[in-house]
């Protein structure tokens, strides 16, 4: 699967930090919306109320997740996407790291590195 794929699925999540309009987490998540995905925001540094703090508190089945956050706290993150049974992983520029990527193959996800924000343009 390549990252353009991803796109044919709806609903999504984008971790990273999706309050700050100057960082690309933000820009994918409003992106996104745009054109009408089924997407929310994580960041587990923040419980303001406007984001979701962990992928457990998605109301929905995320088909795919955008790891858009420092490697060190996204293997934390794909710890929680295993039990949820979230197996599409797009890994943005300056997210993956060779443990992500190790994790994510010892546990079947399908782990693409790649940016949404190209991928988006395309359509």
């Amino acid at each position: 699967m390549n990252a353009s794929e991803f796109l044919d699925y709806k609903n999504w999540v984008v971790v990273g930090d999706v309050l700050n309009s100057s960082k690309y987490a933000y820009k994918i998540l409003d992106s996104l919306k745009k054109q009408e995905f089924n997407v929310a925001g994580v960041n587990p540094s923040v419980t303001d109320g406007k984001i979701y703090n962990c992928l457990s508190d998605i109301p929905y089945k995320v088909d795919v997740l955008d790891l858009c956050i420092n490697p060190y706290k996204g293997i934390k993150i794909l710890k929680e996407a295993q039990e949820l049974k979230i197996d599409k992983i797009l890994i943005q520029p300056g997210a993956q790291s060779s443990e992500i990527l190790s994790f994510c193959e010892l546990n079947g996800m399908d782990a693409v590195e790649g940016c949404a924000l190209i991928e988006l343009s395309k359509r």
